[in-house]
């Protein structure tokens, strides 16, 4: 049974406040000046509500991530959004994209992917047989004991 791979999004602030790491997992998050905001930008040159990032689903089963100038009710920026040295109303967001908010203020995206680890219980047959004679240290044997009628290990299956 093929696993999905697992995936981390990370969103990466840089503004006046210095570097900051977010991990997006939540279905909205709200980006600006305003201290409401989900994700805080320290800047006088950016919007209250600067921008918004939106989930949405792949059709497999996971999601990507996309950001809309100013917030879902259709109110912009004063600045708008540079995305990669572009200017765009919403983009639906790749790894290491680069979002400008406005002077000294940025974003960078992450989109890590990792494959599963499938983990199945042990299968009950799988076991190893040891002969009782493997077992102890040989230094623990006496140098009288006469061990000419072993023939090694005896397994049993």
């Amino acid at each position: 049974m093929p696993q999905e791979p697992h995936q981390n999004h990370l969103l990466i602030i840089e503004d006046d406040k210095g570097r900051r790491e977010y991990v997006l997992d939540a279905p909205v998050y709200s980006i600006g000046r305003d201290p409401k905001c989900d994700i805080r930008l320290v800047s006088q040159f950016v919007s209250r509500r600067h921008a918004t990032l939106v989930q949405l689903p792949h059709e497999d089963g996971s999601y990507y991530y996309r950001i809309v100038d100013g917030n879902l009710k259709g109110k912009t920026s004063a600045n708008g959004l540079l995305i990669n040295g572009r200017k765009f109303q919403n983009h639906d967001l790749q790894n290491s994209d680069q979002v400008v908010f406005g002077p000294q203020v940025r974003a960078i995206y992450y989109l890590l992917k990792r494959d599963a680890i499938q983990t199945v219980p042990p299968d009950e047959f799988d076991i190893t047989l040891i002969s009782p004679n493997m077992v102890g240290d040989p230094e623990d044997m006496d140098e009288d004991e006469d061990d000419s009628d072993d023939i090694g290990p005896t397994v049993h299956l």
